[in-house]
């Protein structure tokens, strides 16, 4: 799959798994790991997406080691998950309408 387009959908996951529950980077990682994601794809994702106002970032207490950092979405994070939802769902019907052979000769 073409990197610049699996990084889109890979958003897009962390997004939907990120607005289902508060999730650190471990959770989401173990969430997407049939995508064959590692964490050098998630962390710069994350970072913009925070900076962008999509994401806050809490640490929670762990017992072991150092705490983890949580994210959630924010207001404005849940309005982009709508339109990456709306936009995905619109795309992924026109390329499955092409691969059944359902294309508009007009």
């Amino acid at each position: 799959m073409n990197p610049q387009m699996k990084k889109g959908v890979i958003e897009l996951c962390i997004m939907k798994i990120i607005d289902l529950k508060k999730s650190s980077t471990y959770e989401i990682l173990n969430q997407i790991h049939s995508l064959k994601v590692n964490e050098n794809t998630i962390y710069p994702i994350l970072r913009r997406l925070n900076k962008e106002g999509y994401l806050d970032q809490e640490k929670g207490n762990n017992a072991v080691g150092a705490p983890r950092k949580y994210y959630k979405l924010t207001k404005l994070g849940e309005q982009k998950l709508v339109e990456h939802i709306t936009a995905w769902e619109d795309f992924s019907n026109s390329v499955e309408k092409i691969l059944k052979g359902e294309i508009n000769n007009e």
